[in-house]
């Protein structure tokens, strides 16, 4: 399957996406730069983590009203998958493609370890490769991840099954609500999280815990 990563000013995981989609499927990902209005015919696209824009307003506030973003938008309405990671996931609550907001993490802080995840749905186009309440181990790197959504909206997503990660065994880092770490949107091709799955995917990142995500996206799980 085909894949492509964005690439934004200030990002700086994108390397990394590359990296781990490359290993993944055995091909090397399209890049595509904040400009571009049209996007190639592909069957993923990934929005890294970083800065975008050094964070400014808000995170994900400027990048997400980029040119690329409508050519995204398109994208998603013929069905291609998106993943969102760290910034990634802020940039697409900033363009309305998923639910909530992210706020400064509660203790003001930056926070940069391990933390473990419950896997909450796995009925998912992501999270095939998991099994339901499965705990797995990824690396967060992140100010702005504390996630919140009004009462209304977390009974919606909560009832929908569209809160697929939660920070498991106390080690929510950054105060979410409802230890959520990852949603996905009500048609299923379009998922956030804030922790870093692309840097744990073999045995030279000390696991490969976060490889099920990419692989369940590419449909190569049994590869």
């Amino acid at each position: 399957m085909k894949s492509a990563v964005v690439q934004l000013p200030g990002l700086n995981r994108d390397r990394d996406m590359i990296a781990a989609l490359t290993k993944i499927s055995g091909h090397a990902p399209t890049t595509i730069w904040q400009t571009e209005t049209q996007i190639p015919d592909v069957d993923l696209i990934v929005i890294p983590g970083g800065f975008s824009y050094g964070d400014y307003l808000r995170c994900g506030a400027i990048a997400a009203r980029m040119p690329v973003m409508q050519a995204i938008k398109d994208k998603i309405e013929q069905g291609v998958k998106v993943i969102g990671v760290c910034n990634g996931f802020q940039i697409l609550v900033e363009a309305g493609l998923l639910p909530g907001a992210l706020m400064r993490n509660a203790s003001l802080k930056f926070v940069c370890k391990e933390i473990k995840l419950e896997v909450a749905n796995a009925d998912t186009d992501f999270t095939r490769a998991y099994a339901k309440g499965q705990i797995i181990r990824c690396p967060v790197a992140h100010h702005d991840g504390n996630y919140f959504a009004d009462a209304e909206t977390l009974k919606t997503i909560e009832g929908n099954g569209q809160v697929v990660f939660r920070y498991a065994d106390g080690t929510n880092p950054n105060g979410s609500v409802n230890d959520i770490a990852g949603v996905i949107n009500t048609r299923g091709n379009v998922i956030g999280m804030m922790p870093h799955p692309e840097n744990l995917i073999e045995a030279a990142h000390g696991g490969n815990d976060g490889r099920g995500i990419f692989a369940s996206a590419l449909d190569v799980i049994a590869a």
